[in-house]
């Protein structure tokens, strides 16, 4: 059985990804940040649902307790399904921005890509199979206004995948990032509301976490071997 962790794994994308991957029979480690119950509660529901699954707890943005939370599990075995879902928002227009808003959005998804991939890439390395999944967003694409460090933070999350494939390609391991346009989660349904998302997206709806687990779930399976190095946008046709 593979292992897979997901970072941010108790929000709503990443409760998707994490039954998505349970489903697909992983042992999926669900990491939170602060919300414990959060993540316990997904793992909760995995086992209910027969399938395996236990939570971590660390903040991917303070680098030694990451490693040192990492190591534990390492200990038991190589992490081969890495998804990198740890993400934040603190929108403001770029001459309003404060530094601190700038510096926790690119910690959160830039910084912690590093600190939590880093630890696992020797290990799953030596096991020449690996899939990493990045979770973007289509902000990281098209730009968008307020969102100067998170657009920043994400565009370099793809520069970083497209590097990191090439340097792993022949180890048996692919790396990817996706890339979703408005999607319905608590932090999308106070940004639009239906009539917005109808006029927007061609689609006429927003698309759900299970479509962007989905996709992951394809991208981290054996079926997905040839796939590396690409940004794939799940958007309804936005862009």
């Amino acid at each position: 059985m593979k292992r897979a962790l997901v970072t941010g794994g108790s929000g709503g994308i990443g409760a998707a990804i994490c039954r998505r991957l349970a489903a697909d029979g992983c042992h999926v480690i669900v990491h939170g940040n602060r919300g414990r119950d959060k993540a316990a509660a997904v793992v909760g529901e995995i086992l209910a649902g027969g399938g395996s699954a236990e939570a971590i707890i660390f903040d991917v943005t303070e680098r030694e307790p990451t490693a040192t939370a990492l190591a534990e599990f390492l200990a038991a075995g190589p992490i081969q399904i890495l998804v990198n879902n740890a993400g934040i928002h603190a929108d403001a227009v770029f001459p309003g921005m404060s530094g601190e808003q700038w510096d926790s959005v690119i910690d959160v998804s830039l910084n912690g890509f590093f600190n939590v991939t880093r630890p696992l890439i020797l290990p799953m390395i030596r096991t020449r199979w690996g899939r990493i999944v990045t979770v973007s967003s289509i902000a990281a694409i098209t730009g968008n206004r307020g969102q100067v460090n998170y657009s920043a933070a994400k565009g370099a999350l793809h520069a970083a995948s497209k590097s990191l494939a090439l340097e792993v390609a022949s180890r048996g391991i692919t790396v990817n990032a996706v890339a979703p346009g408005i999607i319905a989660t608590g932090m999308v349904d106070g940004a639009f509301d239906p009539a917005t998302i109808k006029a927007l997206v061609p689609m006429q709806r927003a698309g759900r976490p299970e479509e962007v687990a989905d996709l992951v779930g394809f991208l981290a399976s054996d079926q997905a071997a040839y796939i590396s190095g690409q940004v794939i946008s799940i958007n309804g046709a936005l862009i």
